[in-house]
């Protein structure tokens, strides 16, 4: 049922201009499948609220969708996505920090047990940064620069990772890597989050997806290296090596 202004119900089919058809069709779908199978999963989630164990930090890119690579139903996962996957560090001011302010609910307010940030393969905002170091005559991508702002939170990841010797895209893709670990010591510059972590409630991870050929690394903090999650079952169900 659709609404005027003034709360007046009208079966008025919505047009383009107002909603897109693709997202149209896309709700159809979903009521008739997923919502009617899972009907009373969504019910008891209105009615008791949330209380997802994971807080998932992961990037806008269309290609990556937490929910569809870990198949995760609704409620089971709290998904905080952002340019690159970034983290800033603890800094309360009088700023925006949506990034920020959505950490501190998800720990302090719905007091999830884990937190993973997961980046990924061919990230666009990652390259930006890559490409802008570079060629620093390079413009940000928003004129506000509110872009170039933002992706400077790597610039640590990229220090510690000293100037290119290889090709800028090689170069990219450790510096996504390294970007998590970054991402990961600023968590840790939150209280809380340091607190919570050292009495073992909250625990924290790194990940990274290859969007083409689905691979998912989780970074193992006690030598820093990134290993393949389930290779087995990886290789069962494609067949070849990973290619990222």
């Amino acid at each position: 049922m659709a609404f005027d202004l003034a709360g007046h119900g009208n079966a008025d089919q919505m047009s383009e201009t107002n909603f897109p058809n693709r997202l149209t069709e896309g709700y159809e779908n979903f009521l008739s499948g997923r919502f009617s199978r899972e009907r009373e999963r969504f019910e008891e989630l209105a009615e008791k609220g949330q209380n997802p164990q994971v807080l998932l930090i992961g990037c806008c890119d269309s290609r990556v969708s937490p929910e569809l690579i870990f198949d995760a139903g609704p409620g089971e996962m709290f998904v905080l996505r952002n340019v690159a996957n970034l983290v800033p560090p603890y800094q309360p001011n009088d700023d925006y920090h949506g990034t920020s302010a959505a950490i501190e609910f998800a720990v302090m307010g719905l007091k999830v047990k884990h937190i993973v940030v997961m980046g990924h393969a061919r990230c666009s905002g990652v390259k930006a940064y890559a490409d802008l170091q570079h060629d620093p005559y390079i413009r940000p991508l928003a004129p506000g620069d509110f872009i170039g702002g933002w992706i400077k939170l790597m610039g640590p990841a990229a220090e510690n990772l000293g100037t290119p010797t290889e090709p800028l895209q090689a170069w990219s893709e450790r510096l996504a890597l390294q970007s998590v670990h970054q991402s990961i010591r600023n968590l840790r510059s939150f209280p809380y989050i340091g607190t919570l972590e050292a009495r073992g409630w909250l625990s924290l991870h790194g990940a990274y997806f290859g969007v083409a050929g689905g691979e998912l690394l989780a970074l193992d903090e006690a030598d820093g290296a990134f290993r393949q999650v389930s290779p087995k079952a990886h290789r069962d169900a494609l067949g070849k090596a990973p290619r990222f």
